[in-house]
């Protein structure tokens, strides 16, 4: 069974940085294409990052790039997102999944991230 754990959320102040953590529970991560999506309050589930199985290319979302990271670290079985020039527009729910893609069908219980004054 594919298990993803995300952790790593809270709140911060603008400007701020927050890494997140999705852990593999299971199975190995590098078998697969990671990517972190959010939903935001009454807004629909976006992608923000992925990391590909094939050869760790990375993608960002327009919103995010030059401020967000997403990396591996296969010795941990995690994926990690490194979020940093925080803003408000980037308060939501985070999760990861075992592809890049939507739709997805088994969501985990996201991290939350809240970035205000």
């Amino acid at each position: 069974q594919v298990q993803l754990v995300e952790s790593g959320g809270g709140l911060v102040q603008p400007g701020g940085s927050l890494r997140l953590s999705c852990a593999a529970l299971g199975f190995s991560l590098d078998d697969y294409s990671i990517g972190w999506f959010r939903q935001a309050p009454g807004a629909e589930r976006e992608g923000v990052a992925c990391t590909t199985e094939s050869d760790n290319s990375v993608y960002y979302a327009d919103s995010v790039k030059g401020r967000f990271t997403i990396s591996r670290d296969n010795a941990k079985n995690t994926v990690y997102l490194q979020m940093n020039s925080l803003r408000p527009e980037d308060t939501a729910i985070y999760y990861c999944a075992t592809s890049c893609f939507l739709p997805y069908n088994s969501w985990g219980q996201g991290t939350q991230v809240t970035v205000s004054s």
